[in-house]
């Protein structure tokens, strides 16, 4: 079964699960900056729940903050938008040639800090979703109490456009 076919089609939620070699044949993003260790949810084109075991070998952590150790707020954000861009992208049969951009972070809130050794439960619903743009909702949670929440706008663009246009400067504005 491929990774698309192992997303709930309906609105009953099913234990579907994404382990990270899925997940790398989603997204484009690598280590150190892959975000999401497993996916336990899916609800197409409607939700989705990711988990984050956040290690003290992270390498933020050796300047943030050495004595006290604290995830950084910018990259639980980035965590919820690779959690909606596995649940947007398995959309498109041809993700390899899509790229999902954030646009805007709205209302971010940062309720208390990750640390190492937590698991952070990433929960992202989208409140709209027009083929190439959407808004979603996105929430960390740490031992049950919310760490963070943020409203993420992106953007679908095909890579091999933005490729071509970087090589010949094209600026579509």
């Amino acid at each position: 079964m491929s990774d698309t076919e192992k997303v709930a089609t309906d609105e009953a939620v099913e234990p579907v699960g994404l382990d990270i070699y899925e997940i790398l044949k989603i997204l484009p993003h690598r280590y150190p900056f892959l975000l999401i260790d497993r996916v336990t949810e899916i609800i197409r084109t409607k939700r989705i729940v990711a988990v984050k075991n956040v290690s003290v070998n992270e390498p933020y952590f050796v300047g943030h903050f050495p004595a006290g150790p604290i995830m950084p707020g910018v990259l639980v954000v980035e965590a919820m938008a690779q959690a909606g861009g596995v649940l947007l992208l398995t959309e498109f049969p041809d993700r390899e040639h899509k790229l999902l951009l954030f646009t805007a972070i709205e209302r971010a809130k940062f309720r208390r800090p990750v640390v190492p050794g937590d698991q952070l439960r990433i929960e992202v619903d989208v409140l709209v979703w027009r083929g190439n743009a959407g808004r979603m909702q996105g929430r960390g949670y740490v031992d049950g109490k919310v760490a963070c929440e943020a409203i993420i706008s992106c953007r679908l663009l095909d890579r091999r456009a933005t490729k071509a246009d970087a090589a010949t400067g094209a600026d579509k504005s």
